[in-house]
């Protein structure tokens, strides 16, 4: 994929080290990642260009508009991720009348503006870096819910190493991170005055470190505070501005006071963090606290809008029982390296590119019809999963005459991607997929679909050795042979996807976790070994799936979990319990018309009553 970042800065900011983080990782994957901003500190392979986007002016908005549009045109960009009010603005502008989609992570509370409830400005879908972020969307912006995603800030934490430091002082550091204007500078100056005479005058051996901003900046004569502080207690105050990388800085405090990403770093790098954002403050962090402090991305959001709640006598408290060295400390780090790790985030970020992608190149529902059995003749069985071979051929024709192409969700996976270009999808798309493995489709089925030029997807039995349906006729229903190895090696060799449908077809609700990750996982790993092809789909035998087995698909490496009868509208509302259509014996011309209609998924979620 070709993919945009656009920021709005004219300082380093949590937004840029978020969107430089994704960039980074998706350019080790393969894709091409361009970013528009004002200023680019962090360092990264992407392709920067600089231009005046935080700037507002209604004449500098449209220049924006018109240089974003054109950018996207000239390098043929897939996905635009927009990371501020100001650059979603533009871009949505820029975006008009494209199937281009924008994506905007909102860092922040967004300000009421009219033009946000006369357009969608926030474009086709929305990350919010933490759960009170989402609350603020739904609630306060009227946002849909369907469209937000909580992705929080992803870090790199291979290149956030402890640093070997010397300090320079015998005395217990504690440093704050964070910008000294805004409401951070509300907050810094707040603390400033209502806690550090008190802890400087009671512990001669402490110093504040002051990081992320000019001092000069600080409202209400801030600067002037600090500098009194520092006359009256020893120059213990110590600003440093901004300074790149902070892990030096980091490793050098006893305690950080800091908010968002920082917090996440400096609790990485196992030191003590007393949460302060610009709306609360959590104490110090611990297991107790995290997940409250994970929610408002460590004090800096709250779920509505409300004058911060910060209460300044018992922080200086907290800073005081640190200082008296009553404070235990429990390290996080393994806890915050599983939920911030960028690899992990970068993938659900790269899975709502591509979803959001293909809803906009093709918002219809894809027809996706699950077939069993190509028998010649027709036979006496209670399930009905079978298509005669002469009525299957029918189906071909009727296919062909529809204009349909079939596809395989591999193609569909890679269309997503970006490879081929989103131009080259084809208009009427069509999925057909068949179950078990059985020899009729070896036999009966294969040559039709070469005749017709045709290929789907084949769902295939880990275990090589299962040579009839044992899951059925076993318990009385019409015996069928399964394929060979070599049988099975022949659709590959025709270009087929192939998928996993488990080592021995159960109940996978029925199962265990255990037994159930052994069924999903053994599958996908057998399959790849023998067939020497990549997996990437699974089918829930019988469609049984539930939310804990979807799970174990995801986690197992699947991009689709393919079910029966039940699913979204939309073949991405859902990627892992994607519908399918039963084909029966009895389907007439009719019926397949239907079934392959776009208005028919629709119309069977309304006569179910979903």
């Amino acid at each position: 994929m070709k993919i945009l970042h656009i920021l709005s800065q004219y300082r380093p900011t949590g937004a840029e080290f978020y969107a430089v983080a994704l960039a980074n990782d998706h350019i080790q994957r393969g894709h091409v990642v361009h970013i528009i901003s004002d200023t680019l500190t962090a360092p990264t392979q992407a392709h920067y260009h600089a231009q005046t986007i935080a700037k507002r002016s209604f004449k500098q908005r449209i220049i924006n508009s018109c240089f974003i549009r054109n950018f996207v045109k000239k390098h043929h960009i897939d996905i635009v991720h927009a990371h501020s009010r100001a650059a979603s603005w533009v871009a949505y502008f820029a975006l008009l009348g494209t199937k281009v989609p924008l994506i905007s992570t909102i860092h922040g509370r967004q300000a009421i503006h009219p033009s946000s409830k006369l357009f969608d400005i926030y474009g086709d879908h929305v990350i919010a870096v933490c759960n009170n972020l989402k609350t603020h969307l739904t609630q306060e912006l009227h946002m849909n819910a369907s469209k937000i995603t909580i992705a929080p800030n992803a870090i790199d934490f291979s290149t956030l190493k402890k640093p070997k430091v010397h300090k320079e002082t015998t005395r217990k550091v504690i440093t704050f991170i964070g910008r000294t204007n805004d409401a951070k500078g509300e907050v810094l100056q707040a603390l400033c005055r209502q806690s550090l005479p008190t802890l400087l005058k009671q512990y001669p051996a402490f110093e504040l470190h002051i990081i992320g901003g000019n001092i000069d900046e600080l409202p209400h004569q801030g600067a002037q505070l600090i500098q009194q502080l520092n006359e009256a207690y020893g120059h213990r105050i110590k600003p440093h501005g901004f300074v790149y990388p902070l892990s030096r800085h980091i490793a050098a405090a006893d305690l950080i006071i800091c908010a968002g990403r920082v917090a996440v770093e400096a609790l990485y790098l196992e030191k003590p963090v007393l949460a302060l954002g610009e709306n609360c403050c959590h104490s110090i962090l611990t297991p107790n606290n995290l997940q409250e402090a994970m929610d408002s991305n460590s004090g800096d959001m709250l779920p509505r809008k409300q004058p911060a709640a910060i209460n300044y006598l018992q922080l200086t408290k907290t800073m005081s029982d640190f200082l008296a060295g009553k404070t235990p400390h429990t390290s996080l780090k393994k806890t915050v390296a599983a939920i911030y790790d960028v690899h992990r985030i970068s993938k659900q970020v790269l899975r709502i590119y591509r979803s959001t992608k293909m809803r906009k190149y093709h918002p219809q529902h894809i027809p996706i019809l699950m077939y069993h059995k190509i028998p010649k003749q027709p036979f006496e069985t209670q399930h009905q999963t079978y298509v005669t071979q002469q009525n299957f051929e029918k189906h071909l024709r009727f296919f062909k005459r529809r204009g349909f192409t079939p596809i395989t969700f591999q193609d569909y996976f890679a269309f997503a991607n970006g490879f081929p270009a989103h131009k080259l999808f084809p208009r009427k798309p069509l999925i057909l997929t068949f179950d078990d493995g059985y020899l009729d489709n070896y036999t009966n089925m294969l040559p039709l679909m070469q005749q017709y030029g045709y290929k789907g997807v084949l769902f295939l039995l880990g275990d090589a050795k299962a040579d009839y349906n044992f899951w059925d006729a076993d318990q009385g229903e019409h015996y069928d042979s399964l394929m060979s190895l070599s049988q099975k090696q022949a659709f590959v060799k025709e270009g087929w996807e192939i998928g996993a449908h488990t080592l021995s077809h159960p109940n996978l609700t029925a199962l265990t976790e255990e037994q159930a990750k052994h069924e999903i996982a053994e599958s996908k790993k057998r399959l790849e070994q023998d067939l020497k092809t990549t997996i990437i789909s699974f089918a829930y035998p019988s469609g049984y799936c539930n939310e804990k087995i979807k799970q174990l698909v995801k986690d197992t490496g699947f991009q689709f979990g393919i079910a029966t009868d039940t699913g979204g509208l939309h073949l991405e509302d859902d990627p892992y319990q994607i519908f399918r259509v039963n084909i029966f014996p009895q389907d007439t011309t009719f019926q397949l018309f239907k079934k392959t209609a776009p208005w028919y998924r629709k119309y069977y979620f309304k006569k179910r009553g979903y």
